[in-house]
């Protein structure tokens, strides 16, 4: 057994090769809290989390940290335009963060450091890498001098003299216009804390360094984080700490964007779907369904008609499930999920080639039931659960079953009711042996979009 990644630094998949035995060490960057997220913004954490549940799966003693940004450019820019405390925002939404990963069913992580809760460590890399001659200060600013690192620029390909290096206000005294802040002069009414180069405040890049440095040592395993993350932020990153003296990551794995005509879903665009929303008119696990079936790195382009195939797709598992547990009872989560599902997420984190084998296994179990093979039923219905887990999507695990997972649920248990009477009406008209009053019922039921199971205990209803 040999999980394989894509390296985004080595442009290949490779075998990964933990640097301890049986452990793997995942630093992701996580939000940047000047607002609240979208569902873009959430694919990161799921694609991430599969991630982690798979390596636990394969016995990986797992260490997790994904960071918080909370304290930038745009979060002062919000805070000048509100007028609230920069902090204010930042907290508000980080919470708004926290509840989209906790309602889409992400796992805690290990430790989520906040930035502003690091400006020690950052003032110890920067005054290693000024005794380095890597960095420099100017004008109470403190800048990375990129042609003082050799391997600058090779993780996202490209050459130093056609570099345009992004630029903030107020970052003047550069040697170069390519060299890049770690450490931005205070203005007036800003944040800003004290160093031996003045007041300020810390740059974005310097802040995942210092973090990653301090929870995970001088070298760890994976390095994630979206595409959009490679430059400047990634290869900023790289430079300041392998300059420090550390390894840093042995691989960096990227996840695709969540798109909107083509375009990247982002605030800027006005395109954004919040998760806060969103879960008013889906289902969470439907919306995990959707954004971490697809293969982390496919984009995925945002449509309603593209929900609502992945709600009638999980509506086909469920209904599986449901099926064996009134066949059967509860049934437990087979030890091991079937071989061709592990040999799939094996691959690079497969999850469409492994979802695949869930609904082949589906189908097989759904053909056990009309056989009324019950053993066989039993046995699909593991494999199934099994699989689920792994993914996060098993309907009877503690996390969703019972749940109070948003509008969705709630719509769901109205509807719920509302079909029951008509149901009931329509077994009133077959026990007087009026068939044709209750076919017509059945048949308004099916227009309306639901599917009709005559069972023996009773109709069962659901979306067809």
């Amino acid at each position: 057994m040999t999980i394989r990644l894509y390296d985004t630094s080595a442009r290949q998949i490779r075998d990964f090769s933990p640097l301890t035995p049986g452990c793997v060490s995942i630093y992701l960057c996580g939000a940047t809290v000047q607002a609240a997220p979208h569902i873009g913004h959430i694919r990161s954490g799921l694609n991430f989390d599969i991630m982690r549940r798979w390596f636990a799966h394969r016995g990986y003693d797992v260490t997790f940290v994904r960071n918080v940004t909370d304290i930038d450019d745009k979060i002062i820019k919000k805070s000048a335009e509100q007028g609230r405390p920069w902090w204010s925002i930042g907290y508000e939404n980080e919470r708004a963060f926290n509840s989209g990963y906790d309602v889409l069913g992400c796992l805690p992580p290990t430790v989520e450091p906040r930035a502003t809760g690091h400006v020690t460590e950052m003032v110890e890399m920067m005054r290693g890498l000024i005794e380095r001659g890597h960095a420099y200060e100017a004008e109470g600013n403190v800048y990375f001098d990129v042609r003082s690192f050799p391997g600058y620029l090779e993780l996202s390909n490209q050459e130093l003299d056609n570099l345009l290096q992004p630029s903030g206000e107020g970052e003047t005294g550069k040697r170069d216009p390519r060299d890049f802040a770690m450490w931005k002069a205070a203005k007036p009414g800003e944040p800003s804390w004290e160093t031996p180069w003045g007041r300020g405040r810390p740059g974005w890049h310097l802040e995942c360094s210092a973090m990653a440095h301090k929870y995970l040592g001088k070298a760890f395993d994976i390095h994630g984080g979206g595409l959009d993350l490679i430059f400047p932020h990634h290869e900023n990153e790289i430079a300041q700490a392998k300059a420090f003296g550390d390894d840093f990551a042995s691989y960096w794995v990227h996840n695709a964007w969540v798109t909107m005509s083509g375009e990247k879903m982002s605030k800027s665009l006005g395109n954004s779907v919040l998760v806060s929303e969103m879960v008013k008119h889906w289902r969470p696990i439907v919306l995990r369904y959707y954004l971490g079936t697809p293969h982390y790195r496919s984009m995925i382009e945002y449509s309603e008609e593209a929900l609502r195939e992945a709600e009638a797709a999980f509506a086909r598992i469920e209904g599986f499930i449901q099926r064996v547990v009134e066949k059967a009872g509860p049934v437990e989560p087979a030890a091991e999920v079937p071989p061709a599902f592990a040999e799939a997420m094996d691959d690079d984190l497969g999850v469409p080639q492994a979802l695949a084998i869930v609904h082949t296994t589906v189908r097989q179990g759904n053909s056990a039931l009309t056989a009324d093979d019950k053993e066989s039923a039993v046995a699909r219905l593991a494999e199934v659960r099994a699989m689920l887990g792994v993914l996060g999507l098993d309907p009877l695990d503690a996390q969703w079953a019972g749940a109070a997972s948003g509008r969705g649920d709630d719509l769901h248990g109205v509807v719920d009711s509302l079909v029951r009477l008509v149901l009931e009406q329509r077994q009133a008209a077959r026990g007087r042996k009026d068939y044709a009053t209750a076919d017509a019922i059945r048949d308004q039921l099916q227009q309306a979009g639901l599917a009709i199971e005559d069972t023996p205990s009773g109709p069962r209803w659901s979306l067809s």
